[in-house]
């Protein structure tokens, strides 16, 4: 029989348990697993609900042969217009392990494209997987997002920071970097320097939050009208992807003689091997005009140094956002985070190669919550 893409069902599940199984049988990344659960535990569909995700399963009379996810969001483009746009993610494909089901991978996005023409696709680990590939096959427009991070602890980042021990001498001279203190003065001279090419800021100050509420409506009004392209961030959509029960977030509110200016989510990430025993902080999702970036950037990283991360990370797709970045003393390094858009999608955000600096993207928009940022 033909293999058919539907909408996954409590009765799929068996199947897709079945699914999983073969493809860790078959040698494929210990993270390569599909959803356990027919139904999202994070962003169910509900009657009304402008933010939601559902899940597809292909099937082969009956036997799971891949699926993917859509999370469904409003976005605002520079036209005026709020159209909603999915996010493609989470693609399986039994291809990974048997080369006789390689076709599944295109059928899946082909499904997708057809139930949400608006779609993209963001993080993909790099150029050198089979997704990305594909998209440019397919004529997607594309970019990597700018990835910053800022040593709080340096020694400790000799110490632990995995991707760099390549090789035993080179683990021993970040080893006597940290020992020495050698690394702590040239990273602290080398993020010091940044900092001092940065404007001088007008006065603000910065308040810890339980939750969002009202304010955050103006300010979403206010700054929207600077972006190309920039996912709804008011007061119903911040509540439901940061809720207040959920304490793994802080969240920053930030103002400036009185009046709002904006804000950010910040947190610590899971650990993760390439980054050894460090605590790594992630500045997970941030609002304001662009021209008042860097003070909420200086409080994210502020923040999360207060709680003790030896490491900050962040991907800022917006080109004010990221030299704001800079100013607050982030190094650039190289990304594997890829924004990719649906030619339908790259339509509305022609001409693409300007277009894109003025994009407004954070770990966010992806896969990144609750817990992956």
């Amino acid at each position: 029989m033909p293999i058919v893409i539907q909408p996954y069902r409590e009765e799929h599940q068996p199947a897709v348990q079945e699914f999983n199984r073969r493809l860790q049988s078959g040698g494929a990344e210990l993270d390569l697993i599909f959803f356990r659960f027919a139904q999202p535990r994070w962003l169910p569909p509900a009657e009304g609900a402008k933010l939601y995700q559902r899940y597809f399963v292909a099937l082969e009379n009956g036997v799971v042969r891949g699926g993917y996810a859509l999370k469904q969001q409003d976005f605002f483009f520079a036209d005026g217009i709020t159209r909603t746009v999915a996010y493609y993610h989470h693609p399986l494909s039994e291809g990974i392990v048997n080369k006789s089901y390689a076709a599944v991978g295109s059928m899946l996005l082909k499904d997708a494209m057809n139930r949400s023409p608006l779609l993209y696709c963001l993080g993909m680990g790099g150029y050198d997987r089979p997704l990305p590939k594909m998209l440019a096959r397919l004529g997607w427009a594309h970019f990597l997002v700018p990835f910053y991070f800022h040593v709080a602890r340096p020694n400790r980042f000799f110490k632990e920071m995995q991707a760099l021990h390549t090789s035993p001498s080179r683990r021993l001279l970040l080893n006597l970097a940290a020992f020495t203190g050698t690394g702590w003065a040239g990273v602290k001279t080398i993020q010091g320097l940044r900092k001092l090419r940065a404007p001088k800021l007008t006065p603000f100050t910065v308040e810890k939050i339980e939750d969002f509420s009202d304010w955050v409506d103006p300010l979403w009004e206010q700054a929207k009208n600077h972006y190309a392209m920039t996912a709804v961030r008011d007061c119903q959509t911040l509540r439901t992807l940061y809720p207040a029960s959920d304490t793994h977030f802080t969240r920053l509110r930030v103002r400036r003689s009185g009046r709002d200016i904006g804000w950010a989510v910040v947190g610590e990430r899971r650990k993760d091997e390439k980054y050894g025993a460090m605590r790594v902080g992630s500045i997970v999702d941030c609002w304001a005009s662009p021209d008042d970036a860097l003070p909420v950037m200086q409080a994210a990283s502020a923040a999360l140094v207060d709680n003790g991360v030896d490491l900050i990370v962040s991907n800022q797709s917006h080109r004010l956002w990221a030299r704001a970045l800079e100013h607050a003393g982030f190094l650039h390094s190289p990304s594997n985070f890829i924004f990719a858009a649906g030619k339908k999608l790259s339509a509305l955000l022609q001409p693409f190669a300007e277009t894109q600096s003025r994009i407004h993207f954070t770990r966010a928009d992806g896969d990144g919550l609750p817990r992956n940022f």
